[in-house]
């Protein structure tokens, strides 16, 4: 008799620890229905949630099912989603995801690869990063992108990672004096092309609550840190706490919000591609930042959000949009300034706007990493996390990497093609 209370209670404690791995919270029909999604992507600036853009993300359902993703909290959009905004949907599902196992669950995988609109929630973005990349669930997400060609967006944490860059805050946040004072504070910690592929946002970060508190100088630190250790012209897309951007499946972004009795703006932001010289002037561990080159180094346009988000910018030139205003902003000496601009004058390269396909496996790795690349490998090069060069080299063999003498650690690791770069992050084991 005690033994089998004994091996009742062992199962049931296992099966208490399995259940904290997630938490599922379901409104609607839990029955899988099948119609067919229209792309789009909703960036959401951090604060309240804008009513008519997350109607426009959920007509985007078309009726099918929605799935909630969040690493914190319980079910508060449920409701909202499925009952409040008039836009028929077969259910919402919130899952918590506690750790890296309750993203890999059976469950778990199942219903977000059932879902015709995936939201991500905020909260803290190195949640998302440490439990969903480099697993079934990250594979499964950019299945639901770019085979499923169905909707995606997110507030605040949600919204930092749906780029190809991302800030992933893996050592806390970082404010605008702290990265403009030192570009490479360990605070500036960021993931290249290493996660989710999203259309018409290569070579993009994006950011939030960029008005409160100021988050525009840590993001033109953001965007000098790609266009020096990536190469091509970064670009960043960043919103106002109550603002919103939806951008459907030919590129085109629509800003939301409550503007003219509001201030909600979204900022398109890029370097210069006027200027041939346009990366830093000094960007440098330990130094303030400089970024100026002629008081025109960041091009921005502000596009003021309103309730029928008709004011937009097209990501498909980067250069075109309407009801915005550009921008000048610059840096000198980890000071940034702005000032009113005159349009772009220029539109992205394909290196730009499409990275090619390089690759690094395994990773982590312990002494040999292989390297694929659809052009030949001509320069490597391996930065600490403080941006000093550890190790560099122009000649690859068998497309094989050794790095044995390295210490265990994270580093970047940065390929060059005879017209591209691109970084990964390495962890040596």
């Amino acid at each position: 008799m005690m033994k089998t209370i004994f091996i009742l209670v062992i199962s049931l404690a296992c099966c208490f620890l399995t259940a904290q791995d997630y938490e599922s919270f379901l409104i609607g029909d839990p029955a899988d229905v099948s119609p067919t999604p229209t792309y789009g992507l909703c960036l959401m600036g951090g604060a309240t949630e804008d009513d008519n853009a997350m109607t426009w993300l959920l007509s985007r359902a078309n009726g099918g099912d929605v799935v909630v993703l969040r690493t914190s909290g319980s079910d508060g959009y449920n409701d909202y989603m499925f009952n409040q905004l008039n836009v028929s949907l077969n259910s919402v599902e919130t899952l918590v995801i506690n750790n890296a196992n309750g993203a890999t669950a059976n469950y778990v995988k199942n219903r977000v690869s059932e879902a015709e609109l995936i939201w991500l929630a905020g909260g803290d973005q190195w949640n998302y990063v440490d439990f969903f990349k480099d697993s079934a669930l990250e594979n499964i997400l950019n299945d639901h992108i770019n085979q499923k060609q169905a909707p995606i967006g997110g507030t605040s944490a949600g919204m930092a990672i749906l780029s190809n860059h991302y800030f992933d805050a893996e050592n806390g946040t970082v404010t605008s004096a702290e990265a403009l004072n030192n570009p490479f504070n360990s605070k500036v910690s960021l993931g290249h092309d290493d996660f989710l592929d999203l259309p018409y946002m290569q070579n993009t970060i994006t950011d939030t609550h960029h008005d409160n508190p100021d988050r525009k100088g840590r993001h033109s630190v953001f965007l000098a840190r790609i266009a020096q250790q990536v190469g091509g012209h970064a670009l960043g897309i960043a919103a106002d706490e109550f603002t919103a951007i939806c951008i459907d499946e030919n590129g085109m972004a629509s800003v939301y919000g409550e503007y003219p009795n509001f201030n909600d703006f979204a900022y398109f932001i890029r370097s210069n591609c006027e200027n041939p010289s346009f990366l830093p002037e000094d960007l440098n561990a330990g130094n303030p930042l400089t970024w100026n080159r002629n008081q025109q180094a960041i091009k921005v346009y502000k596009v003021p959000g309103t309730s029928g988000g008709n004011n937009t910018f097209n990501l498909s030139d980067w250069k075109s949009g309407s009801g915005g205003s550009w921008e000048n902003w610059w840096i000198e000496n980890g000071n940034l300034n702005e000032n009113s601009g005159n349009p772009i004058n220029c539109t992205l390269s394909t290196s730009d706007h499409q990275a090619e396909n390089i690759n690094i496996f395994p990773n982590p790795a312990t002494n040999v990493i292989h390297l694929q690349s659809d052009r030949p490998i001509e320069e490597i090069a391996i930065f600490d996390l403080q941006g000093k060069i550890v190790h560099q080299q122009s000649k690859v063999i068998n497309n094989r990497l050794n790095i044995s003498f390295l210490s265990d650690g994270m580093y970047l690791l940065q390929l060059k093609t005879d017209n591209q770069q691109k970084v990964f992050r390495l962890i040596k084991k």
